[in-house]
């Protein structure tokens, strides 16, 4: 017997071998097609579909006309994981994920949304990001809340935008509605922005609600909070209320305590214009009204007066409120500011430095961070004869 004949089975699972793992003789029509699909090889880079095959589609049909069938079917398959491959990378959504920092929403009553999407009650809280808006129908409200701020209440038909969130500012919109503010953080951080004003924290609960005209009211329950609009400040403490209107800002605040000729006149006071027959009347009666704890509202007035009308202003106030050392009536109907923060802290209704430090020029800006403040006191006792 002649041991060098080769066996054919024996041939064939060689040439076979050489379709799976290259280890059998190969065959010269596999070499060849091989050396024109060559740019389908696996290689461990990203795959990378060239714009057209390196044959036409007729040729290749040809070519694997003219191979075995197993060498056939191998190819082919070659060919469609190559196409199935590039179809699935070019073709598969793209998942948007939300990054960054974001607030705590949940469903207090009935429906709220974030965008277009419903938030539903008892559920995981939901997460707020930069950019996206909360809103309240006529019977749903939510719950608003980040660790180092507080609680927001929203209640029912109330849009809200998140604007900023970071370590030294947070910051949300209310285009209209109603919320109720529980803050913890420092003064200063915590900002909401109204169509007629902006309202910034300075620890402090409050009730701000905003009408679809723009304007709003501000009630306050603990602490102080200021409003400001265009180099126009109000502050408003505890028991006390302020309303603001789009274009002149914020008017002057009141305690809710007062009587209510009092409070009409503010109200008369704030919507008249300079010089108007209706503001005289009002401020005379806001004068004649006065009492000691309104002296909050005659403070005010004294910045918000020209003319005669603010020693008018200055009298009434030094006769409920002596004014303390180091001011002078001069000074006060020059607007001299450090006189009229010495007065303002005479009243006990919270330190104005708290807001000469943390308010800005304009807009709100990122609040100084603790370095700042440190090099701050600093410099001030350095300075201190």
């Amino acid at each position: 017997m002649n041991t060098n004949q080769t066996d054919p089975e024996k041939e064939k699972m060689m040439d076979e071998s050489y379709l799976w793992d290259a280890s059998g003789a190969p065959d010269p029509e596999i070499q060849r097609l091989e050396s024109l699909l060559g740019d389908f090889r696996h290689v461990e880079s990203a795959l990378v579909v060239p714009a057209r095959l390196p044959v036409s589609p007729g040729k290749l049909r040809g070519l694997l006309v003219q191979m075995p069938s197993l060498a056939r079917l191998a190819a082919a398959a070659a060919i469609l994981l190559a196409l199935g491959l590039g179809l699935f990378f070019s073709l598969r959504p793209q998942h948007a994920t939300d990054t960054g920092p974001s607030w705590d929403v949940a469903n207090l009553q009935g429906a709220p949304q974030i965008g277009t999407k419903q938030i539903a009650p008892g559920q995981t809280p939901a997460k707020l990001h930069v950019g996206q808006t909360i809103t309240t129908n006529g019977d749903s409200r939510a719950s608003l809340s980040e660790a180092d701020l507080g609680e927001i209440r929203i209640e029912p038909n109330s849009r809200v935008r998140l604007v900023q969130t970071d370590r030294n500012r947070k910051r949300i919109q209310l285009d209209v509605g109603t919320i109720h503010a529980a803050i913890w953080a420092p003064p200063g951080t915590f900002v909401v922005d109204t169509p007629s004003a902006v309202a910034i924290d300075l620890g402090c609960a409050y009730t701000l609600q905003v009408a679809s005209d723009g304007s709003g009211t501000i009630r306050t329950t603990l602490g102080w909070v200021g409003f400001h609009l265009k180099g126009r400040d109000s502050f408003i403490p505890a028991g006390a209320m302020c309303s603001t209107r789009p274009e002149l800002g914020p008017g002057i605040p009141y305690f809710e305590a007062a009587t209510p000729a009092f409070r009409q006149a503010i109200s008369q006071f704030d919507s008249s214009a300079p010089d108007s027959p209706a503001r005289s009347a009002a401020l005379a009666s806001i004068l004649s009204e006065a009492r000691a704890q309104d002296a909050l509202s005659l403070w005010h007035l004294l910045s918000r007066t020209t003319g005669a009308e603010r020693p008018q202003v200055y009298a009434r106030f030094a006769t409920l409120v002596p004014p303390p050392e180091g001011v002078t009536r001069d000074g006060i109907l020059n607007l001299d500011q450090s006189m009229l923060d010495l007065w303002w802290n005479s009243l006990g209704l919270g330190e104005i430095s708290l807001w000469r430090f943390w308010e800005q020029p304009g807009s709100p800006e990122p609040s100084p961070n603790s370095q700042q403040l440190l090099q701050k006191k600093q410099s001030s006792l350095k300075n201190t004869p």
